[in-house]
């Protein structure tokens, strides 16, 4: 196991992660769970809503857009990102999911921006 946290199931407005429950938009970093995340702008992804992943500069951030994929990621994010040498991969949550384990089993420095409903 490579230290990040992993996570262990998905449903709609639920996730598990590392055995822990959250029913609230997170954050995934390298070295942890940040479980108060929300967006200024509710269902848009703005830089600064990204600024403990653009600290933690992992190599992928994997951005779950809700199980319909609601939430809007503005060009200026990935722009961004993309300038910051992070790779954005923008899906809807569940999928976000299975790339996210995916990526950091690899052992990828990977962080994830996940809005559980939507």
């Amino acid at each position: 196991m490579n230290g990040q946290p992993r996570i262990d199931t998905y449903s709609f407005g639920s996730i598990e992660i590392n055995g822990r429950t959250y029913t609230a938009d997170v954050i995934i970093l390298p070295a942890g769970v940040r479980s108060d995340w929300w967006r200024n702008e509710g269902h848009t992804l703005k830089p600064g809503d990204l600024s403990d992943v653009l600290e933690a500069s992992p190599h992928v951030v994997i951005i779950g857009q809700g199980a319909h994929g609601l939430m809007r990621v503005t060009e200026e994010t990935l722009t961004c990102l993309t300038q910051a040498g992070i790779e954005p991969v923008c899906v809807p949550t569940a999928r976000a999911v299975e790339v996210y384990n995916e990526r950091s089993q690899r052992g990828e420095k990977v962080a994830a921006a996940l809005h559980l409903t939507c």
